[in-house]
Parts: C-alpha cells; structure tokens; sequence
C-alpha cells in the first residue's frame, strides 16, 4: 500500500520521531534506531507499570523481544499473565506483580516484593495512569477525583521511584521513565485533576534528574500526546483529532530508553510551551475556545471519557 501523505502529516504534527518511522517503513528504508533497543535493555530488568494493556503491553512486549527482563505490574492479573505466557512463547522473560497502584500500602508491598524477588531494578518505566475528563464546575463536590489522581498518577510513580533509585544510584547505572501528558504544556480544561497529578510527577522529576545523573542514573518525560485506545473511545469529540497508535506510543517509550533524553516533547508541546509566557491570557481564551468547540455533550456523558496516562 502506498504511503498515506495525510497520515505523514498528521503524525509529523504529534510525535516526529513517529512521522519519520512511518515513512520508513511506507518506503521500506532502513531504521538506524532499531537495532540499538537489544543494547540498551538486553540482560537489564524493566518495570512497566500500567502493562496488562494497551501502551504498556506494547512496551513490555517490545523490551522482552529485545532482550529485556521484563517485570510487569498491573492490577489484572489474568491480563498480566497473558502478556507474560505471549512473551514466554517468543522467548522473551516476564515476571508477575499485581498491584493496586491508586493504594498507597499496595504500591509499598509490590516494591519490596519486586526487590525481594529480583536482583534489582535497572529501568523503571511509571506508564500507568487514569484521566477523569470533567468540567470544573462538576467538580466542586468531587474531591475524590483529585485523590484519586493524585494516588496513581502521582504519588504510586514516587513510591516506586523511592524504593528502586537506591540500588540503582548504587550500582551507578539506571533509568526512570515517567509518562506524562501533553496536556500538562497545554493546559486543557477539564483535566484539573490529571493535568495537576501529572504536573507534579514532572516536577519531581525534574528536580531529581541534576540530583542523580551524577551517579550514572538518568530521568526522562515522556509528553504523551493523544493515543488512539480504547479508553478514549466515549468521548466522540477525539474521533477527528490525530493521535498516535498504541504501538506508535509504545515505540516513543522505547526510544526514550534507548537515547535516555531528559524529555520527549511533540511539536505542538513546544509551541504551547513558547506561547504561553508571552500572551498566557490569549493562550487560555484561545485553548479553551477549542476545547469547547470540539466537545459534544450529547454524545459523551458528563465527565466521560479519557485521555491517555
């Protein structure tokens, strides 16, 4: 099938690095990237969280196919072991640990179980999250949407990184990889709560990441734009929006891992990132304006919906 200029366009727009695979494999043209993910991960153990579906499967799947011991970590068990029976079948080595990740007891238990039962961690990658789609004004007896951002999307990927960056700053080599949101550079309405969650994962982040490059251990963001899953399907105003594929996704995530950049940001991240500070007023009206536009209440319940962790 010949390649789709359109689809070239719109990938280009979200994620380049995306838009420039698309076209080698439209027109056959060798990878230089692709043969260096079994160097970076081969021998190493990599936590996914989040991997029972979607982008984390992807990504788990593709770091045990390189060679990566992969420790996956979900709530789902039976899912969980599927992904590890599919990538035992191919080879590959996966281990189990379920985990309610919004429990902060639960997120303490799998870590000691995780550094009991393996040698310790050389990657992490903090994949899971939850959105919650809903406008401020159907917030205000809603406290609990926030906690509950703030448990998974936040504190759960602290938890972690506190019990896995000891070994790793002792051995002098590792690799944290949080996902985030494009969201968080453009500052949508009606995502307070995630966008707030997730802002204040890349703060730590940041603020970690000049702390331990010195020991040999390296922090990356990933800016997560739109991801074409099925926890976006209820809210009809995406349909028209471009957005990558799990798989497309998934290969952002494993590039990171690959060239341990500081952050991953798309195009349209750093032109939010630009605009904003020099006319923020405009930038909201101009934001919002969109936002409306695009919703459609009568298709999606209120608060449906949800975007990509």
């Amino acid at each position: 099938m010949p390649p789709n200029p359109l689809k070239g366009l719109a990938t280009l727009v979200v994620d380049p690095y995306a838009a420039v695979a698309y076209w080698q494999r439209a027109l056959r043209l060798p990878n230089p990237g692709e043969g260096s993910l079994p160097k970076a991960v081969a021998g190493k153990r990599v936590v996914v969280t989040g991997a029972s579906s979607g982008i984390g499967r992807s990504a788990a799947e593709r770091i045990a196919r390189a060679g990566g011991e992969v420790v996956l970590v979900a709530r789902r068990r039976a899912q969980l072991e599927e992904v590890a029976d599919g990538i035992a079948a191919e080879g590959g080595t996966a281990a189990v640990h379920t985990a309610d990740l919004s429990n902060p007891a639960d997120v303490e238990r799998v870590a000691e179980e995780i550094l009991a039962t393996h040698d310790g961690i050389d990657i992490l990658v903090n994949n899971a999250g939850h959105s919650i789609r809903r406008w401020i004004s159907d917030s205000y007896d809603r406290p609990r949407d926030f906690e509950i951002t703030i448990n998974l999307n936040y504190l759960a990927p602290v938890r972690l990184v506190l019990a896995f960056l000891p070994g790793m700053r002792e051995r002098r080599h590792g690799h944290v990889v949080n996902i985030s949101t494009l969201g968080v550079l453009a500052g949508p309405p009606r995502f307070s709560a995630y966008l707030a969650s997730k802002a204040a994962l890349d703060m730590f982040t940041r603020s970690i990441a000049s702390e331990v490059i010195g020991d040999g251990v390296h922090a990356t963001t990933i800016y997560m734009p739109l991801v074409r899953t099925p926890m976006i399907q209820p809210t009809r105003a995406y349909d028209n929006v471009p957005a990558l594929s799990i798989d497309e996704a998934a290969r952002m995530i494993t590039r990171a891992i690959v060239n341990r950049p500081r952050e991953v940001t798309p195009l349209p991240g750093m032109a939010s990132r630009m605009m904003y500070p020099l006319a923020p007023k405009a930038a909201d009206r101009l934001v919002g304006t969109v936002v409306r536009l695009l919703s459609d209440e009568e298709k999606e319940p209120l608060g449906g919906g949800a975007a990509e962790a």
